[in-house]
């Protein structure tokens, strides 16, 4: 299946790329945000896109290619390594920055990652294939309590009590080593009325893992606090997130630049404002993106310029 980018149109204008500008897309994926940003730029411009997934790299140069331009440097890493990898290329400061998180299509859509509760394949959701840690390693390996912590902290999980119990119990007659396996497993441990309920009921485990795995959300925040420092005076950040625990961090991060802090009137940071909300609301979809595109439901944009 052909990856579509969300907010393509709205997260590109409102970055408001300078022809000659220095731009960071920090989910390369398949390559939807870069090759609108390349579009933009003329030779003096340069893009730099981080993504850890050979095959979403290819996919994405390949997309990237056909522009007949090459003014774009990949990066094959984290983007928690921001700072690091940019360095290393002489870049210090950047004049726009965009994420578009969460799983690309190209995760769900290739069953041997693991990422779909409606393929069957081996455990894994690694985003990167270096990491040591997958998903099969904590279904099988976390206790009782560390799994039922993981579904409801990561997951929001109601059965997540539930769902480790079961677990543990299989885990004693066998492995559990793909996702239909897991998946057998959530549903003869959740009520049966659950089962009837709106939504795949391992959704949220599956969910859940995959930010575990990953690491999701403590490499969200590092990430977004280097991106703000690197930022030049006037650059802007625009964020995609589809998640309440992403948008948190997001929102949490940016309300830091935004003003001083105080406590009962008392300020205890005097820092000057950094950060000037360019989206006073996180925009959504339209209608018709929504129509056309079902991944898209839960995307907000939020956008900030750097003072």
């Amino acid at each position: 299946m052909e990856h579509i980018s969300v907010l393509l149109k709205e997260s590109i204008e409102l970055l408001d790329i300078k022809e000659n500008g220095i731009y960071v897309d920090m989910t390369l994926g398949g390559g939807g945000h870069s090759s609108e940003i390349l579009k933009r730029l003329n030779k003096e411009g340069h893009l730099y896109s981080f993504d850890v997934d050979d095959y979403s790299i290819s996919k994405a140069k390949e997309k990237l290619d056909l522009l007949g331009k090459n003014n774009y440097t990949i990066i094959k890493s984290n983007f928690e390594n921001l700072k690091e990898e940019l360095h290393k290329l002489g870049v210090n400061e950047v004049d726009g920055i965009i994420y578009d998180l969460g799983v690309s299509s190209f995760q769900f859509d290739i069953a041997e990652k693991g990422f779909s509760y409606n393929k069957d394949a081996k455990l894994d959701m690694r985003m990167d294939s270096s990491l040591k840690i997958s998903a099969w390693d904590i279904v099988n390996k976390c206790s009782e309590v560390e799994l039922s912590n993981i579904l409801y902290k990561y997951g929001d999980e109601i059965y997540s009590r539930l769902i480790s119990k079961k677990i543990i119990e299989r885990r004693k007659e066998k492995s559990i080593d793909s996702t239909l396996e897991l998946v057998d497993v959530i549903k003869s441990a959740i009520p049966k009325s659950a089962l009837n309920k709106k939504g795949h009921p391992a959704k949220k485990t599956f969910q859940a893992l995959r930010i575990k795995v990953n690491r999701e959300l403590e490499v969200l925040e590092s990430s977004l606090r280097q991106a703000i420092e690197i930022l030049k005076s006037g650059g802007r950040i625009a964020v995609i997130d589809f998640e309440p625990l992403e948008d948190k961090i997001v929102k949490n991060v940016f309300k830091e630049g935004y003003k001083s802090i105080s406590v009962k009137g008392m300020i205890v940071d005097a820092r000057e404002p950094i950060l000037l909300r360019i989206t006073k609301k996180p925009i959504l979809p339209s209608e018709e993106e929504l129509k056309e595109n079902r991944r898209s439901h839960s995307a907000m944009l939020r956008v900030v310029q750097k003072i």
